[in-house]
């Protein structure tokens, strides 16, 4: 029934979900956020770019700690 004029079921929404939407949210995390280095950013922009599911599990699990609090 979602997007029916699309012709879209649920299994697509979900693979677009998780490969389209999550890896997009999760680069612009990566540009708004300051990393140490800015080698450090285009290197977890590559990576979620060329593995968005595994790129975006391991950014959320490694690379948001890497990052620079602007609170100090």
């Amino acid at each position: 029934m979602a997007l029916a004029f699309l012709n879209l079921g649920t299994p697509e929404i979900i693979l677009i979900f998780f490969v389209v939407v999550i890896p997009l949210f999760t680069l612009v995390d990566i540009i708004k956020s300051d990393f140490k280095d800015n080698f450090t950013k285009l290197l977890w922009i590559v990576i979620v770019l060329l593995a968005p599911l595994l790129g975006c599990l391991l950014y959320f699990l490694i690379g948001r700690s890497q990052k620079v609090s602007r609170y100090m």
